[in-house]
């Protein structure tokens, strides 16, 4: 059954009933974004996503592979590959777009994020953000206004999940912050399992705090 976006409370609806708390001003991040109204968590099946685009966290050959992109080309059908084959893969930090065919969603934003190494933190890092800016660019450049992503790289490609998700959220608050607020209706950021969606909730108001507790120390 399609998940529709009405049914994702926000970010900032979520501290408005209290179901997520305010954060504590020694937990705030270095930086800090106004777009709570604009974020969501969700757990659940990202292919049951009735919105404008999903992310697909794609290997560099784009054909299909295991985990959500094996999820993503199931459910999606046969049509999916053949329009991928035409796109010649993509390279790691990278994204390209396709239909979403048999999906609820109306695009597949395939990326690729990297193979996780402790010996290069900063390039991998890098690598994994370029990922989420360049979704982020293509969600814009299809008109796609509502958008979700899978953890990516913290799968098969090792990248340790709090260090993900800390990127992903501070990457996505740059990407916003940088003009392009006005081109979306929705960010989501799909957890696979509970422990996942715990450690977003944990982490995401040190990053999008609620718009008073932004506006009390954005300048601080």
């Amino acid at each position: 059954m399609a998940t529709k976006l009405s049914a994702i409370p926000t970010l900032a609806s979520l501290y408005a009933s209290s179901t997520i708390a305010a954060p504590s001003p020694s937990t705030l991040a270095s930086s800090i974004y106004p777009f709570a109204h604009l974020l969501s968590l969700h757990c659940g099946d990202i292919t049951s996503l009735s919105i404008d685009a999903i992310v697909n966290a794609a290997n560099n050959s784009l054909l299909g592979g295991g985990g959500v992109d094996g999820a993503i080309h199931r459910a999606a059908g046969p049509d999916l590959l053949k329009e991928c084959r035409t796109l010649n893969g993509c390279d790691t930090g990278s994204a390209k777009t396709t239909k979403g065919y048999n999906l609820p969603a109306k695009h597949v934003i395939h990326t690729v994020g990297p193979v996780y190494k402790s010996s290069k933190h900063e390039e991998s890092e890098k690598l994994l953000r370029s990922a989420y800016r360049n979704s982020l660019e293509e969600a814009k450049r299809v008109g796609a206004r509502s958008v979700a992503f899978p953890s990516i790289s913290t799968g098969v490609y090792g990248y340790p999940f709090d260090k993900a998700a800390t990127a992903a959220l501070d990457e996505i608050g740059c990407w916003l912050e940088n003009g392009n607020s006005k081109n979306v209706e929705r960010i989501i950021l799909c957890c696979f399992s509970q422990k996942d969606y715990d450690k977003y909730t944990e982490l995401a108001p040190t990053v999008f705090p609620p718009q008073d507790v932004f506006e009390k120390y954005a300048e601080a």
